[in-house]
């Protein structure tokens, strides 16, 4: 007579094991240890005193993002930068010194936003001549990305992308310090500044959306004119 087959024994479940506490005074361990579960559907008293160190309200202040170096109690210089920008801007400018010049801006900015660099530089850098760099950077400005604040100084528009603070190493003249400007005290002194133009003090990137989805249409008009053209020639040789 044929067996009974033999039953499988079902795996006996493994606990989850509780992740460890982190010490909130030392944000490096954050890279190495899983965070605490929050629980289901916590509201924001529940996030307070989960996490007491750290406020969950926007416009309250928080814990500071730091970059370290290998020294204690060292910053680094970091800056925010804001990826719908970067995606507008990869779809909006169809020639690349446009986005070489925004990218360089943007590495080479200080504290606050500003970049002290000349047209003659940037040519440099970028190994262009300078009417050409003078054109792009103008096409820049138009839209508000950055604006000219004096000769060879531009000021980044806080909203796209902003160098929060800067780590100044000791000369024999100074001793190392950090440079940290908030990024809502340069966007109140942008908005306040009634010289300059609206597309700056409050920024914007519908108007080049729009010239994206533009732009699209009419090379997708002219796509669907050209295949009709050619499949009217074929017709034409084929009768």
């Amino acid at each position: 007579m044929p067996t009974e087959p033999a039953r499988r024994r079902r795996p006996t479940p493994r606990a989850n094991p509780q992740p460890p506490q982190l010490p909130l005074a030392d944000p490096l361990s954050a890279f190495g240890s899983p965070l605490a579960p929050v629980p289901h559907a916590p509201g924001l008293d529940d996030l307070a005193e989960r996490y007491p160190d750290r406020k969950v309200s926007v416009s309250a202040r928080q814990k500071p993002l730091e970059i370290y170096s290998g020294q204690p109690n060292q910053q680094g210089s970091f800056s925010l930068d804001s990826q719908e920008f970067f995606l507008v801007i990869a779809q909006y400018f169809r020639e690349a010194l446009p986005l070489r010049i925004i990218i360089l801006m943007i590495a080479c900015q200080r504290a606050g936003g500003l970049v002290e660099l000349t047209q003659e530089e940037m040519g440099t850098v970028l190994d262009i001549t300078r009417p050409k760099i003078n054109d792009a950077l103008q096409e820049i400005m138009e839209h508000g990305i950055v604006y000219k604040k004096r000769p060879g100084v531009y000021q980044f528009n806080p909203p796209y992308s902003y160098r929060v603070a800067e780590f100044i190493p000791a000369t024999e003249d100074q001793s190392a310090k950090v440079i940290r400007v908030e990024q809502a005290d340069r966007i109140s002194e942008i908005r306040g500044n009634t010289g300059l133009p609206d597309r700056v003090r409050f920024p914007s990137l519908d108007a080049m959306r729009t010239a994206i989805e533009e732009l699209r249409k009419t090379r997708a008009e002219e796509r669907a004119a050209r295949r009709k053209a050619r499949q009217d020639k074929e017709r034409s040789t084929t009768s």
